[in-house]
Parts: C-alpha cells; structure tokens; sequence
C-alpha cells in the first residue's frame, strides 16, 4: 500500500472522527527532534480531505497521516491507533 492508499484508509474509515496528524523533524540549535502533533480533527470526512491537501501543499516536508478513529475509545486497545513513526535516520 502506497502513502495515498494510506490516506484515502483513513478518510473512508467508518470512525466517525476523522484525526490529522502531522511528523516532522524541527532543529533546536545543532539538534533534530522528531515531533509528532495531531494538528486537525473533525467528524465531517470532506473537511478532513481538504486540510489534508491544503497542509500538504503548504508543507511538504513534512508527513501528514489521516485516522479514522472511534469516539469515546480507549485507542490504545485498537489494533491500529494514531501515530507516526520517527527513526534515528529522519533526524540525520
């Protein structure tokens, strides 16, 4: 599965919630750090669609990933819950 199909997963999920997050490296000084932020939430799919190309369009260094996630949920306990992984490598 390729980073579109990954997208469109999280835009036609039937969670009702629709989460962007957002993972980028920022430099404080001569350090990298991976920061990963949820940076758009809404319940209504084409909002969540148009932010995530708006953000990708104005930021395309950086990596956007969109879940579908149920409300009142405990995320931990789901098979697959929000996140972005950030390897030692991003940060060189």
């Amino acid at each position: 599965m390729d980073y579109q199909e990954y997208i469109q997963m999280g835009l036609e999920g039937k969670e009702p919630l629709k989460i962007i997050l957002c993972g980028a490296v920022q430099e404080e000084g001569e350090e990298k750090i991976g920061v990963v932020s949820v940076v758009f939430a809404t319940q209504d799919r084409e909002s969540a669609t148009e932010k995530i190309q708006k953000l990708r369009e104005q930021h395309p260094e950086n990596y956007y990933m969109v879940y579908s996630v149920p409300l009142e949920s405990d995320l931990t306990t789901q098979n697959h819950y929000p996140s972005i992984a950030i390897r030692k490598e991003d940060l060189q």
